[in-house]
């Protein structure tokens, strides 16, 4: 029985370590096809579940699977002014899109360029002094700049495949083409966010940075102006990109006659293990081929308070500093390429939920600032085991913690609320049923930007409910969670200025 579909031969069990060239030819066999036949692996997904590793692959046919693209050489009217807020994935393919499509489109962002940020970054990390302009949460690339550059989602768009290619067309690696987990590393991202930048560029966009926006003018359901720097200016179009970090752009607003919502969110910890242990735990016996990439993991449960469960598993990863706000402490996970620390990390996440959109900005930053009191903003740590008892360590066990420049045992009753905190700890222990974790495994406190705690509603049109002319965007309105999710929505937005037809949600 063929097994071909939309010219796509899908769930080719195959032998680990065979070349994508190998894997056509035998896909292309079991279909009774001619080995001349023009086919590519579209994916490849590592099984270890089993005694034998296997990896499963999705071949197209190259003649019968169709890609989302675009016609560049159509005519549209690009004489719109836009303005894209934000230069994180969301605003950065929304820009591109718009550029390459004839738009002009001025981008702002108000942290600094790549190169510099990463600078002031490794600053912040070396002596604690932060920089409130230009940090993990800000500036050009966005907060996944500094992360694993995990490109994994649960949406199911076509846009994804071009995504894809464009990241691969900057500089990422061919891998993320057919990877079922594609990551591209902190450090080859920042060089793929400057060769997108310099293509915006030459097609006549503009990047201002260390430029934000201090307020809107909506007059009769209709955005007027925008104010940039305290700047008035007029654009046709504004593409609101900003992530979910920026608390005052969240502010100013819920000031403003738009649609905003409640919206769940999440607060946790990030939690450390040694990458070998999850290797084994992951792989069994076959832990030591030297063939195999760093294992990760994905654990989740539902309890009646929400859900517990584990987010942006950075294999060899460490975990970071991302603190963007003076008094305030926020960790995340990072990798590079070649995911070769000795610690994975992962997050640790419990769902919560506020009376209003206000409330739970509030209570994202009491965690955030309860964190850094504690110890003036060294990060508090504690150990797993130490976290079940309600106890405070007194050494590290095999595993040290990575994030910088220093952390220091604490009690994380002291930063999480009861609810919260209960739900952590009944979720880490089903997560011990299932997974052999070390019980000195590193937690570091907190985790509070996975998420946006609102959402910017918008109508069928994409556009802000109470305001025509916004295009509310990515993560930080609330519609993507994620690299790839955001640089989707992205495209869409880009598609309904322009007028791209049959554009959905």
């Amino acid at each position: 029985m063929s097994m071909i579909k939309n010219g796509l031969i899908r769930d080719v069990r195959l032998p680990y370590g065979l070349t994508n060239e190998e894997a056509v030819k035998q896909a292309l066999k079991k279909e009774g096809l001619p080995l001349s036949e023009k086919a590519f692996v579209l994916r490849r997904s590592l099984d270890a579940r089993r005694k034998e590793l296997s990896e499963v692959f999705t071949v197209a046919l190259s003649e019968q699977y169709k890609e989302y693209s675009y016609d560049f050489s159509s005519e549209v009217n690009n004489k719109k002014k836009v303005l894209v807020v934000g230069f994180g994935p969301a605003g950065m393919f929304a820009a591109y899109l718009l550029a390459k499509f004839g738009f002009c489109p001025t981008v702002i962002e108000r942290g600094r360029a790549v190169e510099q940020r990463v600078k002031d970054v490794e600053s912040f990390w070396k002596t604690g002094v932060l920089d409130p302009v230009s940090n993990v949460q800000f500036g050009e690339g966005g907060a996944g700049t500094f992360s694993d550059g995990k490109l994994t989602t649960r949406i199911n768009d076509e846009r994804c495949r071009f995504v894809l290619k464009t990241f691969h067309e900057f500089g990422a690696d061919e891998r993320i083409l057919w990877q079922a987990k594609p990551h591209i590393g902190t450090d080859v991202l920042r060089n793929v966010v400057i060769g997108m930048r310099e293509k915006i560029k030459s097609l006549g966009g503009e990047v201002l940075y260390e430029t934000k926006l201090t307020d809107l003018t909506v007059e009769n359901g209709t955005l007027k102006s925008v104010c940039l720097n305290s700047e008035q200016r007029y654009f046709d179009a504004v593409v609101l990109a900003t992530g979910n970090g920026a608390k005052d752009t969240y502010e100013l607003l819920l000031s403003k006659p738009l649609a905003v919502e409640n919206k769940a969110f999440s607060v946790g910890f990030r939690a450390e293990f040694l990458q070998t242990d999850i290797n084994r735990a992951v792989y069994g016996k076959s832990a030591s081929d030297p063939r195999l990439p760093p294992a990760d993991f994905q654990f989740f449960t539902h309890l009646p308070e929400g859900t517990v469960y584990t987010f942006c598993m950075c294999p060899g990863g460490y975990v970071v500093n991302s603190s963007s706000d003076e008094g305030c402490l926020v960790t995340n996970g990072m990798s590079y390429s070649d995911r070769d620390g000795v610690n994975a990390n992962a997050a640790f996440l419990a769902t919560v939920s506020a009376a209003n959109p206000k409330e739970a900005l509030e209570m994202r930053m009491s965690i955030e600032k309860a964190a850094y009191s504690r110890f003036n903003g060294s990060a508090p740590v504690t150990l797993v085991k130490n976290f079940l008892e309600g106890s405070v360590p007194s050494k590290f066990g095999k595993i040290q913690p990575t994030i910088l420049p220093d952390a220091k045992f604490d009690d994380f009753s002291k930063i999480f609320p009861y609810k919260t905190l209960s739900m952590l700890k009944k979720g880490i222990s089903e997560f011990g049923k299932k997974f052999h974790y070390d019980p000195n495994g590193v937690l570091t406190a907190p985790e509070t930007r996975t998420s946006a705690p609102m959402r910017i509603v918008r109508g069928d049109d994409f556009q802000a409910l109470g305001a025509s002319g916004l295009y509310p965007c990515g993560e930080g309105a609330g519609y993507a969670g994620g690299i790839m999710s955001s640089a989707v929505d992205g495209l869409r937005i880009a598609e309904a200025i322009i007028g791209i037809e049959n554009v959905k949600e």
